[in-house]
């Protein structure tokens, strides 16, 4: 598959129109699988509630961004000047 910028449009309006202000796009078959792969559009205003997967180790890694973020913050939107 190919991450174009149609699919990143088309997640990111998925996201705005919901009611959690994120979506995913899951490229994994099953819940059971050991690695998880997916794109997840988070819109300003969305909470990510801390959580663990004792099983499982997370990672991200952020591909388009208008805002400047932490493991645990989000800061001001950046400037385009």
């Amino acid at each position: 598959m190919v991450i174009d910028n149609k699919i990143l449009d088309s997640l990111t309006a998925q996201a705005k129109a919901s009611p959690r202000l994120r979506m995913n796009l899951n490229f994994h078959q099953s819940l059971d699988e050991k690695c998880h792969r997916f794109l997840n559009a988070v819109e300003p205003g969305a909470n990510i509630p801390i959580h663990r997967h004792p099983e499982k180790e997370e990672s991200l890694l952020c591909c388009v961004a208008g805002y400047v973020s932490s493991p645990t913050t989000m800061t001001a939107p950046l400037s385009t000047t």
